[in-house]
């Protein structure tokens, strides 16, 4: 499936357009990939209409919500690294990562066959995230506050474990106690590094 054509939309089509994804995101990572379309729309404020207008097919609205959230969360790296320390803001976006995966993992069926009809989109996925961990650790080593022999994609599988052992909405506790461990062994120790605690 190709991506959506860009073209400029006007601000209030961009508004609705971003209520749509933000809606979809919610009741996607609730209620899965069958969330009601209607439920959607009447969440976000706006008709029916306007939702398939703009999301002909339930795929396309799962592969936008897909990029946007991918989008999100790549963009939010630098966001937090520009009002809080590297290794927090790398803790912070961890969180966000549980959210994302949250949302991959309500709409897993319909973006199976998205995935399959577009087979770079989940390398491009693996690569942004991968850059936007890579960003947050180079300032982190910069700082000496984590590590400098990190491999970002080390760092990915590593949230990706823990998404698949605590990866429910009522597991967030666990989440959180599973980030603070992995956060624990990316920081920098000094000389004592490789010495066990």
């Amino acid at each position: 499936m190709s991506p959506e054509k860009v073209r400029p939309l006007r601000a209030d089509a961009r508004v609705n357009r971003d209520r749509l994804l933000d809606a979809a995101a919610r009741a996607f990572a609730r209620d899965g990939a069958e969330a009601s379309l209607k439920a959607i729309a009447k969440d976000a404020g706006v008709g029916i209409g306007t939702l398939y207008r703009r999301f002909p097919t339930r795929e396309r609205l799962v592969e936008a919500t897909y990029r946007n959230e991918t989008a999100r969360l790549c963009a939010a790296a630098p966001d937090l690294l520009r009002v809080r320390p590297a290794a927090e803001a790398l803790r912070v976006w961890m969180d966000h990562f549980v959210d994302f995966l949250a949302t991959k993992r309500g709409m897993a069926d319909a973006l199976r066959a998205v995935l399959v009809a577009d087979g770079e989109l989940r390398m491009q996925t693996r690569d942004l995230l991968t850059d936007a961990l890579a960003t947050l650790l180079t300032a982190g080593i910069a700082e000496e506050a984590l590590r400098p022999d990190i491999d970002p994609n080390d760092v990915l599988m590593g949230l990706g474990g823990v998404t698949l052992i605590a990866g429910e909405p009522d597991q967030r506790a666990l989440a959180g106690r599973l980030l603070d461990l992995l956060i624990d062994g990316l920081r920098y120790r000094g000389q004592d590094n490789s010495q066990p605690v």
